[in-house]
């Protein structure tokens, strides 16, 4: 029986390096505050470049033992752990919701979201194949074995705290790597409660650590790791800016990079496509966490033949969901995480209506619910001269773009320089097989809204990074090939 923790026991203030909880070595502290109410709910270490190295030297000092464990006892650890996060999915949904502002369902929902990538890898570590070469010369024989890359820094955002570092997290360690973390500022308690339950689950002192920081100080962290050569690869997901700045900064290392960046998500809708089945995936696709997840759909393209209907029957399903924070049960829309994003909304919809937008539903903040609420938002007559066809809102706003044939739609989708996920409806089977095909993206929903699944690779193309996350192909980003040439065996 795993060990069930409340809400209390489960929030930590402290960094945990090489198995113990400790302060920032110069003591200072920033505060983690609940964007439903702006409320400080704790302080945590705002660490610098030492708390950085102190975790490497960890990761380093414990990455020896850990690869040679055999991949079935990392495995049963991982087992251990999984088992602990979905026993408290409870109080961990909860934490969720207080330092992230969802709803307490999609809090829950995540936990066990994030849990599933922890059994995944779980099994998958003992998965983890080379190849006999056939044999090429009298004498030789040839082989090529996958080994673990070393200490993998993880730098996770704040949007999914605990499925993001849990799906980073899992696979290192299930290919005998060790780790050094830091979750976003916004977010920390839910990634400091997923490591004390790994500690409490069996990971051995120094094989997971994990620090904090606030903005000003997580350059001078991070920057550690990337000029320290035992750290041989990064994990990172959040703006492409950012993941540009860090292959830069990693490249005098040579360090192996997985960048899960910014997108744009074209969401196209066909005059043959089932419009409530349309409707119904996009809601699913869109207004998860209040639209900020990399894969919503930023751009919406509905056929001229079907416009008119599919904008009425969207901005009915809209207007009725329920804007509230996580305590009320019935909350399907809850903060933004903070004044920053609700500042880029507004600039968004207020953009958009001076270019000749429409607003169907929504369009405003709502002040008398606090101050990082936004009205979940449907514009008509949107078009390429507006700033939410370039740039990602990350929030409730769904902009309708009318196009006139497949081609048409085609080329606005792929016309941007990000390329995660795209989506579209269609009953016509081979316009699905021409348009998936066409689309530049790592993930395609076809007549599908919800795409996450750990048995899928997750990740992206142009601007949008590289690397997979999730799947059988998950494990790869924390291995190297080692080639094998024995002699003289005549």
């Amino acid at each position: 029986m795993s060990k069930v923790f409340d809400l209390k026991s489960l929030i930590r203030s402290q960094n945990f390096i090489g198995g113990e909880w400790t302060d920032a070595q110069d003591g200072a502290r920033f505060a983690v505050t609940n964007p439903a109410t702006g409320e400080t709910l704790v302080e945590v270490p705002d660490s610098g470049a030492a708390d950085a190295r102190a975790a490497t030297d960890a990761a380093a000092r414990a990455l020896p033992a850990w690869r040679n464990l055999l991949p079935k006892e990392r495995g049963a650890i991982l087992h251990r752990w999984n088992a602990l996060i979905l026993a408290n999915q409870d109080a961990l949904g909860q934490l969720i919701s207080l330092e992230q502002g969802k709803p307490l369902a999609e809090g829950r929902g995540e936990t066990v979201y994030g849990a599933s990538y922890v059994a995944w890898f779980a099994d998958e570590a003992t998965r983890i194949y080379g190849d006999i070469i056939p044999q090429q010369q009298r004498g030789k024989r040839m082989m090529a074995v996958k080994e673990p890359i070393g200490v993998v820094a993880a730098i996770t955002p704040w949007n999914f705290p605990l499925a993001m570092i849990a799906r980073k997290i899992a696979p290192a360690l299930a290919a005998g790597c060790t780790v050094v973390a830091k979750p976003a500022e916004d977010t920390p308690l839910t990634a400091l409660a997923l490591v004390m339950l790994a500690h409490e689950a069996g990971v051995p002192a120094g094989a997971l650590n994990i620090i904090t920081a606030s903005r000003e100080k997580t350059v001078p962290a991070v920057g550690d790791w990337l000029a320290d050569g035992r750290v041989r690869k990064i994990t990172f997901t959040g703006s492409t800016p950012v993941g540009k700045y860090l292959a830069r900064e990693s490249a005098a290392t040579l360090k192996k990079l997985s960048l899960e960046l910014g997108g744009n998500a074209p969401f196209i809708v066909f005059d043959d496509a089932d419009l409530d089945a349309a409707v119904t995936g996009l809601l699913a696709a869109k207004f998860r966490n209040g639209g900020q997840t990399c894969v919503c759909p930023n751009r919406v393209y509905v056929q001229a033949g079907v416009y008119e209907q599919f904008g009425k029957l969207l901005s009915e399903r809209v207007s009725a969901l329920k804007v509230a924070p996580a305590t009320d049960p019935a909350a399907q829309i809850g903060p933004m995480i903070n004044a920053r994003a609700i500042d880029k909304i507004a600039r968004h919809v207020d953009d958009a209506l001076a270019h000749g937008a429409r607003v169907l539903a929504g369009g405003k903040r709502l002040p008398e619910l606090g101050v990082n609420y936004f009205a979940p938002t449907v514009l008509a007559d949107a078009t390429s001269a507006m700033e939410l066809n370039q740039e990602e809102t990350f929030g409730p706003v769904v902009p309708l773009f009318r196009f006139v044939d497949e081609a048409e739609a085609i080329q606005a989708a792929n016309d941007t320089a990000f390329g995660l996920a795209s989506y579209f409806y269609s009953q016509d089977l081979r316009r699905i097989d021409r348009v998936s095909r066409a689309l530049e993206a790592g993930i395609v929903g076809i007549n599908e809204g919800a795409l996450a699944s750990e048995a899928a690779p997750f990740g992206g193309v142009k601007e949008s990074g590289y690397g997979r996350e999730g799947s059988k192909y998950g494990l790869d980003d924390y291995l190297s090939i080692k080639y094998l040439c024995q002699g003289g065996l005549d």
